[in-house]
C-alpha cells in the first residue's frame, strides 16, 4: 500500500453520507472539496443504495483520490439503524472496489484520537479542531461532510503507520 497524497474520506449514512477529499501537500492537509448526499426519506432502501453509489462513484471520478477512508459503523449505539448504515458502507466499499482504490476503514474514536485528541470528542470539537489545530480552510458547516474530512484527516496521518505495521507482521 502506498501512501496516498489525495483521499476521499467518507461519513457513511443512509439519510446523509458525508464526503471530502483532502490532499497532502508540503506545508500539511488540504480541503479540496467537500459535500453531502441526502436520500430521500421515502424512497426504497435499494434506491437509496443506488444514490449513494453513484455519489461516491462520481466523487472518485471527478476528484481521483489515491484512496478511500470510511469511518466504521459503530454497532454498539443503535443496532437498528447500524445494518441499513452498514449497507451503505458496501456500496461505498463496491465504488471504490470499481475504482481500483484501497480503502481503509477507520472506528470513530480513532478518528476523534487523531483529530482533536480527545475520544470522547463531539462534532463541535472535531469541526473546531480540523480547522484550528490541523489548518485546513473550508471546513464545512455540514457536520456529516466535515466528519467525512475528519475521517480523511485521519487517513493521512495514519495510513503510513498501518502499513508499517502490516510490514512488521
Amino acid at each position: 500500500m502506498f501512501e496516498p497524497s489525495r483521499v476521499l474520506g467518507v461519513d457513511p449514512g443512509v439519510a446523509t453520507v458525508g464526503l471530502a477529499v483532502l490532499e497532502r501537500g508540503p506545508s500539511g492537509a488540504r480541503l479540496v472539496w467537500a459535500g453531502t448526499v441526502r436520500t430521500p426519506a421515502r424512497a426504497e432502501e435499494a434506491s437509496r443504495l443506488r444514490a449513494i453509489h453513484g455519489a461516491v462513484a462520481g466523487a472518485i471520478a471527478e476528484h481521483r483520490p489515491g484512496s478511500v477512508a470510511v469511518e466504521r459503523v459503530a454497532w454498539n449505539r443503535n443496532q437498528v439503524s447500524a445494518l441499513p448504515v452498514a449497507r451503505a458502507t458496501g456500496v461505498i466499499l463496491l465504488a471504490a472496489s470499481e475504482a481500483g482504490l484501497p480503502v481503509e476503514e477507520y472506528g470513530p474514536l480513532e478518528v476523534k484520537m487523531a483529530v482533536t485528541g480527545i475520544g470522547g470528542a463531539d462534532k463541535a470539537q472535531v469541526r473546531s479542531a480540523l480547522s484550528r489545530l490541523h489548518g485546513l480552510r473550508g471546513v464545512p458547516a455540514q457536520p456529516d461532510a466535515a466528519d467525512a474530512a475528519a475521517v480523511a484527516l485521519c487517513h493521512l496521518q495514519q495510513s503510513r503507520m498501518r502499513r508499517v505495521s502490516r510490514l512488521a507482521r
